[in-house]
């Protein structure tokens, strides 16, 4: 069982490199990016495992600050959980500190949804995660809607978000980074009653 002591692991799912970086797949990246600012560090490559990690305190000083280790996967999103098992054994994390920030279809644009456990609704970064540890992390789900007329899943998710969409994005994720922040230092309800939209 875990205590107030573990560190916690936030997982921002998304694919490497210049060509996926605005996808709406990659919102993850952008919120882990995000918090990486917040704590005053840059991602470095990890030793243990093909991502780039920061590590840092998060939350006000003093017995309330939470160790944290921020990862981006680096193995594109169908392979993440190799990299996240591997960090999590290495950081000694219990698995209900694990934290994935994912884009979700079923949640529309800009609503964030958090809970811990369960699908992984088809998310292919989520399936290789619970593949490889179970399904008893924490999600914090970031609404991208469903594909428009007829346009497959695989083509939205891999495309950047529009320029309606952009206007907002900004805010959407400090939204969620402030998300990610209450849930570690609040615990999971009352994440969920501020940011459950």
């Amino acid at each position: 069982m875990s205590d107030a002591t573990d560190p916690w692991l936030i997982v921002g799912l998304g694919n490497p490199g210049p060509d996926y970086a605005a996808n709406r797949h990659n919102v993850g990246f952008m919120v882990a990016d995000l918090l990486a600012t917040r704590i005053g560090a840059k991602f470095k490559r990890a030793q243990k495992a093909q991502a780039q990690v920061v590590e840092g305190r998060m939350g006000p000083p003093g017995p309330g600050s939470r160790r944290v280790v921020l990862v981006k996967p680096m193995s594109y999103m169908n392979l993440s959980g190799g990299p996240v098992t591997a960090l999590r054994d290495f950081y000694k994390v219990p698995t209900d500190h694990v934290v994935a920030v994912h884009d979700e279809l079923d949640v529309d644009y800009g609503m964030l949804r958090l809970k811990l456990g369960g699908g992984d609704n088809g998310h292919n970064g989520l399936k290789s995660m619970t593949k490889a540890m179970g399904p008893d992390y924490h999600r914090v789900r970031f609404g991208i809607g469903r594909p428009p007329g007829r346009m497959q899943v695989a083509d939205f998710v891999l495309k950047d978000f529009s320029s309606t969409e952009r206007k907002e994005l900004a805010f959407l994720v400090d939204r969620s980074a402030d998300a990610v922040e209450c849930l570690l230092a609040e615990g999971l309800e009352r994440a969920q009653s501020a940011y459950n939209s």
